[in-house]
């Protein structure tokens, strides 16, 4: 099988091109995220917190249909919404990583709120990943 084929067609369990693939949906994700983040709070004037909030489960929801058809073949549930579930418990945990990372280094740092964003990003996406991986789709 040729390389291409393993990182972006074939399905597969091994971890690391799963970590590959996940790179990709994290980033369409944050993209998601990210730009929601701005236009909620720049445009809209919601609160940053808000907004963090809201947009994050905006990339959350991207993430999780990207996951399934793309990263992860193999599954433990059977039951779709309990995965759904314990997915968004997943995502919540990430949700106030997040929350907590943006704050601290927006209030108590003195950072741009999307500077802060950045670093809640890597922190969150090793959790989501590895959460993720060994919960849900072994």
């Amino acid at each position: 099988m040729r390389a291409n084929e393993l990182l972006f067609k074939a399905g597969t369990d091994n971890t690391l091109v799963q970590l590959f693939r996940y790179t990709f949906v994290g980033g369409i994700a944050f993209l998601f995220d990210f730009g929601s983040l701005y236009f909620l709070t720049d445009w809209m004037y919601v609160h940053y917190l808000v907004s963090a909030a809201l947009a994050f489960l905006a990339g959350v929801t991207v993430n999780y249909l990207l996951s399934i058809a793309w990263v992860f073949q193999s599954r433990t549930m059977k039951n779709v919404w309990l995965e759904v579930a314990l997915f968004t418990v997943i995502g919540i945990v990430g949700l106030g990583l997040n929350e907590l990372i943006i704050w601290f280094f927006t209030e108590l740092a003195k950072f741009h709120y999307l500077v802060s964003k950045l670093f809640s990003t890597v922190s969150v996406y090793l959790w989501n990943f590895f959460a993720r991986k060994f919960l849900l789709f072994r």
